[in-house]
């Protein structure tokens, strides 16, 4: 009876060790979103042979730099990108302060609120509201009104605020990297002044390691004399396609040994980071999960978008040069922080 009962607990006390390791084992991944496949593995061996001390491809802690583009790579960027939806909404109170724009194109179709006629808009057009929105104002203003809106504004689809659809996967990656030493930095074709309002709390990026399109400011005093800077109608860097790699130049100084993007803006700076010596690492997302996200190419016969484009020759070029592409359908096991809850 004793023999029994106490092969019981031994059963017991194993299911027990079992249960307890296997959960320490999730616990413990940090790319615990990630399904085990190609690109989940790329990651992994990555940042074992450049911070394992006597590896040949060691990397020192001070040239440990990776960057990722933030729309369509870091969080949702369909059906438009956010801070286009920033722009158009700031039209009505543009045209407060400015009503000779009222009858005027392209705002006066941004103001009928037909959503068809605004999405045919050029990119004349959109540039014309990008430069009357985000220009003539104190960077102070700016920063305030930015972040009074990405606080309030929600996604049309999921309802949820810009900052909650942050893909948990590439979170995990910005969280693995800095545990192994790399500085992490958002290199975005969106505006630069825009993305540092949000970007520390939101991916833990402090301002001054986020390189976007930035436009000149202008020094001078208010009427008490205190200094402060005015947003101007510049353009200082186009940061997208051969402006990421000139700005990760211009504002890092040193070339990225892993780069995360998503389209055709996103290549020059893949190519940039692979062509250094040494372990290198390029990724590339593919939005092809139409029921969690979005599903858009026209690589692999996906539907064709303005909006992150992903074309058939930067797959190829993908494949060719040994850049794992991430699969958001196959290697993401969630997308989104809420998915687990």
């Amino acid at each position: 009876m004793k023999t029994r009962h106490t092969q019981k607990l031994v059963t017991v006390a194993l299911a027990c060790m079992v249960v307890f390791m296997t959960t320490n084992a999730q616990a413990a991944d940090p790319l615990a979103s990630w399904n085990d496949g190609a690109a989940k593995q790329a990651i992994v061996e990555f940042v074992k042979a450049t911070t394992t001390q006597g590896n040949p491809q060691f990397v020192p802690p001070e040239a440990r730099i990776a960057t990722f583009d933030q729309d369509g790579t870091l969080w949702v960027e369909h059906p438009m990108y956010t801070q286009v939806v920033y722009c158009l909404e700031r039209v009505p109170a543009l045209v407060k302060t400015r009503p000779e724009l009222k009858n005027k194109e392209p705002f006066k179709t941004v103001l009928s609120g037909n959503r068809e006629a605004m999405a045919r808009l050029s990119q004349d057009d959109l540039m014309k509201i990008l430069v009357a929105t985000l220009t003539g104002m104190s960077v102070d203003d700016f920063n305030a009104e930015t972040k009074k809106w990405i606080a309030e504004a929600k996604h049309p689809r999921w309802q949820r605020p810009y900052t909650e659809l942050t893909y948990q996967p590439m979170q995990e990656v910005l969280q693995y990297l800095r545990a192994n030493g790399f500085k992490t930095y958002i290199v975005t074709g969106g505006g630069q002044d825009f993305v540092r309002v949000y970007a520390e709390q939101t991916y833990g990026i402090p301002p001054e390691q986020v390189v976007g399109t930035a436009g000149g400011t202008k020094y001078g005093y208010d009427k008490d004399g205190k200094p402060f800077l005015t947003k101007e109608p510049k353009l200082l860097l186009n940061d997208n396609n051969t402006g990421k790699p000139e700005g990760i130049h211009l504002m890092i100084g040193r070339r990225p040994y892993a780069a995360f993007g998503n389209s055709t803006g996103d290549q020059q700076m893949l190519e940039y980071t692979k062509a250094g010596d040494g372990a290198r690492l390029a990724m590339i997302v593919l939005h092809d999960d139409a029921e969690r996200e979005y599903a858009y190419g026209p690589a692999q016969e996906l539907p064709a978008t303005k909006v992150g484009t992903f074309t058939q020759a930067l797959y190829d070029e993908a494949k060719k040069n040994g850049w794992p592409v991430i699969s958001m359908k196959n290697d993401w096991r969630v997308i989104f922080p809420f998915d687990n809850k």
